[in-house]
């Protein structure tokens, strides 16, 4: 029979495009796989993904989607987004197992990679089915020593994170004060840090742990993670760095719902770009969850206006029904009720404002964006390396206030936008960081280092290259193991 790999992503979109990309990059080292993406229930209507898979299925044969049926949720409210994730794989698992069954009756499964927030299908794979099973780690590799390292360090406290005043101490990481740790983990009653907690403990019967990052890039906590260093009481399984993995230029995610006027984005965003100076505008883009408050949109707006710098601003409406990020389908916004009175006429000859969504990966590539003010999470992080992007590092939610400060003071690729105890960052704070970025002696050298880490990343994916190499010793370890 041929051989297959199955996906098993977390159903987000950020999620899936990382894991399709895994897939393509597999095919490209070993054409006469087969690649399964198994689909759970969407647990929530941030945007449709159906235009991604389209796009996906009628672009690359190879690559077959399977929808598990749908589940119901109990759950109805929760602190974290992630925990309606984790109902809805845990309600999935026994279609999960269904579905690897059915394609083992024609395909001969070599092993199952399994996204970190699924865990949950684990033992499933391994101890049921015999299956070869990989974690894949969507984020950096200093958000897996933090991940690995937690059950060590929940054993050391009777304290939540947000509690701790003191700094953490993890292995291969800076120092990092309990308030930084990944959204999820800061409460130690809450479900979803009990969850994780149980994940962690789990990923060592992994196979393997695969990851979206390269060497060059955190080769620091790479050597420390693989020397068991996070896992002081357990097996470290093999780990695996092919990042770079990030979307296709020009390809669309399918992050928000499409209408009829999104039609035109892309082309009114490089149009306007087209006509801006070489590295002088600066790209506003939170990511497909990331909102702000009314109040936290005009601090911006003026801002911007006070920078005297060029920018690209993608806006959503601000959050609604308690909701601090964008779990529901969003109308496109006012900007007239949102911004000061004047400030688009202000700005038009060197702003441009978008609605809802922007063509990212393009937009960051382009020869005008100059620097890039975004919610550290991982993807959109890789998406400015691999352009060589310069970045202001402004988290909002999950694992990216850990992110900023790897990003800040590890990398050196960024500059941090700095919060009030309440999370408000004032527009004097905005016109600061815009302006260091764009204009200061500070923001010359990240760019000067990102343009670095660009080659680098390039230099990773390449033939011979460090990520191209673990793929074909992924490739190989399901190999031995059959």
């Amino acid at each position: 029979m041929d051989e297959a790999v199955v996906l098993y992503p977390s159903p987000t979109i950020g999620h899936l495009i990382s894991l399709v990309e895994l897939g393509k990059h597999l095919l490209t080292h070993q054409p006469s796989l087969s690649i399964h993406i198994l689909m759970p229930t969407e647990p929530y209507s941030a945007g449709k993904m159906d235009t991604y898979v389209s796009s996906i299925s009628g672009t690359f044969p190879s690559i077959k989607f399977h929808h598990l049926p749908t589940v119901t949720l109990s759950t109805t409210s929760a602190t974290h987004h992630e925990t309606f994730i984790f109902e809805v794989l845990r309600l999935s698992k026994p279609l999960v197992h269904e579905q690897l069954l059915s394609i083992s009756k024609n395909y001969t499964i070599c092993g199952i990679i399994i996204d970190f927030l699924a865990t949950s299908a684990l033992s499933l794979a391994t101890e049921e089915l015999n299956i070869p099973a990989y974690i894949y780690i969507t984020s950096c590799a200093s958000f897996l020593a933090s991940y690995l390292y937690l059950p060590t360090l929940h054993q050391k406290t009777t304290k939540s994170f947000r509690d701790i005043k003191e700094f953490l101490e993890i292995p291969g990481l800076p120092p990092i004060r309990g308030t930084d740790m990944v959204k999820p983990f800061l409460d130690r009653e809450d479900d979803a840090y009990i969850n994780f907690l149980d994940f962690a403990v789990q990923t060592p019967e992994a196979k393997g742990i695969i990851i979206n990052t390269f060497e060059l890039l955190e080769s620091k906590v790479i050597k420390t993670i693989s020397d068991g260093l996070c896992l002081p009481n357990n097996r470290t399984p093999p780990l695996f760095c092919v990042g770079p993995l990030i979307l296709a230029e020009g390809q669309r995610a399918g992050g928000e719902s499409k209408s009829s006027s999104e039609d035109a984005v892309p082309d009114e965003c490089i149009n306007w770009l087209d006509s801006q100076p070489s590295q002088s505008v600066v790209f506003l883009c939170f990511g497909s969850l990331g909102l702000f408050t009314k109040e936290q949109l005009r601090e911006i707006a003026i801002g911007l206006e006070k920078s005297g710098q060029r920018f690209l601003w993608v806006v959503r409406n601000p959050p609604a029904n308690d909701l601090s990020v964008a779990i529901k389908a969003q109308r496109n916004p006012d900007l007239d009720s949102l911004f000061p009175v004047g400030f688009l006429e202000r700005t038009k000859e060197r702003g441009l404002v978008v609605k809802l969504w922007a063509p990212q990966v393009k937009i960051l590539n382009h020869s005008s964006i100059g620097g890039f003010v975004t919610h550290c999470g991982w993807n959109s992080t890789l998406e400015a390396v691999c352009a060589g992007v310069p970045m202001v590092a402004w988290p909002l939610y999950a694992e990216q206030r850990l992110n900023r400060v790897v990003l800040v003071e590890e990398m050196k690729l960024a500059l941090s936008m700095n919060e009030s105890e309440d999370g408000f960052v004032s527009a004097d704070e905005v016109e600061k960081k815009v302006r260091g970025l764009m204009d200061s002696e500070e923001g010359e050298l990240i760019r000067e280092r990102a343009i670095a880490m660009k080659n680098a990343a390039k230099a990773a994916m390449d033939e011979g290259g460090s990520s191209y190499t673990a793929f074909s010793m992924l490739i190989e370890s399901w190999k031995h193991a059959h």
